[in-house]
């Protein structure tokens, strides 16, 4: 079986040329465009490997690591940096990232710096399996933050022992909150993930169902967890 690589790059030159070439190469690449879709891809079908643009509107490579370190999930991550200084350095190896390439870059040491990572990670006696198969064949069945616990496959969703009523929009909206818990999203961002398209700045439609969800997660004397950002978007945390 080929190698699984998710890419995620935002601009589409780079994109589309480095999806040919590892395509060419023999791997089976999934490309997406910004940080929330990568961490959504990733979580759906967990990759051998991670190729992240550090620089992304949204959510950018370093969160991306930042998140899925923290959930547990040690895929390799080979970033992709235009930023050369040993401190933006340092900032991705401290984030979780196990390696670098410089851009401009040649794709022939993208090529063997992922052979490097696959070949870390790969059992000793292995043939072409590699070593994340096994927890991609164990996925994890629930997703929780901030007290809340949710069931993407059953489509139910609890905050303490308490299930929460929720649309598909609503719970939608929910699952992408739970999943960057602690990351300032921004109108544009959860418009493009969760309606496919960016309804302008004039629309209230986010910030109904943002009205919504606050009203079916907020509780007597507890903190709130839906939380705006003035001018930006919305966070999910647990003052």
């Amino acid at each position: 079986m080929p190698h699984t690589v998710l890419l995620a790059e935002d601009d589409r030159a780079i994109r589309n040329a480095l999806e040919r070439a590892l395509t060419l190469e023999g791997y089976q690449v999934v490309a997406v465009a910004d940080g929330v879709e990568a961490l959504a891809q990733a979580h759906r079908n967990r990759p051998d490997v991670l190729l992240l643009d550090v620089m992304m509107p949204g959510i950018d490579g370093l969160q991306v690591c930042r998140v899925l370190r923290a959930e547990g999930d040690r895929t390799p991550v080979l970033m992709l940096t235009a930023l050369v200084e040993t401190a933006d350095r340092i900032a991705g190896l401290d984030a979780g990232a196990d390696d670098y390439v410089v851009k401009p870059f040649d794709v022939e040491e993208v090529f063997a710096r992922l052979r490097a990572l696959l070949r870390r990670t790969s059992p000793v006696g292995a043939g072409s399996a590699p070593a994340t198969e096994t927890p991609k064949a164990l996925p994890e069945r629930f997703i929780e933050a901030a007290g809340i616990r949710m069931d993407p496959q059953a489509r139910r969703a609890w905050r303490g022992a308490r299930e929460l009523e929720l649309t598909r929009t609503e719970f939608e909206l929910l699952e992408l909150l739970v999943r960057n818990a602690g990351i300032v999203l921004d109108h544009s961002t959860i418009y493009d993930r969760i309606w496919g398209y960016d309804f302008g700045p004039g629309s209230k439609n986010l910030a109904v169902y943002v009205g919504y969800l606050r009203r079916k997660l907020d509780e007597p004397d507890a903190p709130a967890l839906i939380h705006t950002v003035r001018g930006v978007g919305y966070v999910l945390r647990e003052d």
